[in-house]
């Protein structure tokens, strides 16, 4: 048995996270790592004492039919990222890396997936140096938090992700 790269170890772990995501459209799992260390984990739920849409049985972007990367200002959840930041220290985040995966509800992996800009910002503000995005279960992208420092989106309004 062949042992697993680092990357795709994290990565793992980040898709275990997932599966206590309560989202119907798709689900995320965050792990924060710094020097060989998990710092925290996230996924995506509604905020502590809300109902969650898997409670609720349905998710009231789909209903509105919301493309994907837009108006997360109507989701009931936090998302994975967000939720990992929250449960960390920033003095702990800096110049870590979060790993993100995402699995679509027919079980396969969300295609070209990113953070969101909100997480983005949350993501710089944390003081996390690289994002490790899964495309599939062996490869994935790795992401420069500085690229989206440089090549701020919010400056030119593109929606979506």
């Amino acid at each position: 048995m062949e042992r697993r790269d680092k990357r795709n170890y994290y990565l793992d772990l980040a898709e275990m996270v997932s599966k206590r995501g309560t989202c119907l459209r798709r689900l995320y799992g965050a792990v924060i790592v710094k020097n060989d260390e998990v710092i925290s984990t996230g996924y995506v739920g509604a905020p502590r004492g809300r109902k969650n849409c898997s409670d609720m049985g349905y998710c009231i972007r789909q209903q509105m039919n919301i493309p994907r990367g837009e108006r997360y200002e109507l989701c009931r959840s936090v998302h994975a990222e967000a939720n990992a930041i929250i449960s960390a220290s920033r003095d702990k985040m800096i110049d870590s890396t979060l790993y993100l995966t995402g699995i679509e509800n027919d079980g396969s992996y969300v295609a070209n997936s990113c953070c969101c800009s909100m997480c983005k910002r949350m993501v710089i503000n944390a003081g996390i140096k690289e994002v490790v995005i899964r495309d599939d279960r062996d490869r994935f992208r790795v992401i420069p938090v500085s690229d989206w420092i440089e090549n701020d989106e919010s400056l030119k309004g593109t929606k979506g992700y």
